[in-house]
């Protein structure tokens, strides 16, 4: 038996809220990396597809910010976007030093795919959600603290 966070104790230890979110997040994740696999897409790659059908364009630089990954991280998945004629980069032309990628019309197209294939996972997962419940749930996963900054296992704060 286990204690929860709210102290009150809990029959089995495997339903503590971290391992539940683990176990659903990594079951979410498994569902929506197979439906961009059907697309021609990785997950990283579909990100940024849908960042950009958002945004229209965006430098590289915001790019890596928004989607929190390190920026030679990013230029890879550009270039495999790139080659697949998915996304265009262009030169700046206020500041030739930086650049702004967009969907092209095929990135487009496929987005939309992309889209429809994740709209179906999401409906699967959620089916037994009101909409109410969608957007309580939206809002409290928004309140998780997932960034960086949050001290994580191996940190001088746990286990001493």
């Amino acid at each position: 038996m286990t204690a929860d966070l709210t102290g009150t104790v809990e029959a089995e230890p495997l339903e503590r809220l971290g391992f539940l979110l683990a176990r659903h997040g990594a079951i979410a994740y498994a569902r929506t990396e197979h439906a961009f696999k059907l697309c021609g897409l990785t997950p990283r790659q579909g990100a940024t597809l849908v960042l950009l059908g958002e945004s229209g364009n965006m430098s590289q630089k915001g790019m890596a910010e928004v989607l929190e990954v390190d920026p030679s991280i990013l230029c890879g998945i550009l270039n495999d976007l790139e080659n697949t004629h998915l996304v265009e980069r262009r030169r700046d032309p206020a500041d030739r030093r930086r650049h702004i990628v967009a969907l092209t019309d095929e990135g487009s197209r496929t987005l939309a795919t992309a889209q429809d294939a994740i709209t179906a996972v999401e409906q699967e997962l959620f089916a037994d959600f009101s909409p109410e419940e969608l957007s309580t749930l939206r809002s409290l996963l928004a309140r998780v603290r997932t960034s960086k900054s949050v001290r994580t296992p191996g940190s001088d704060s746990f286990c001493t």
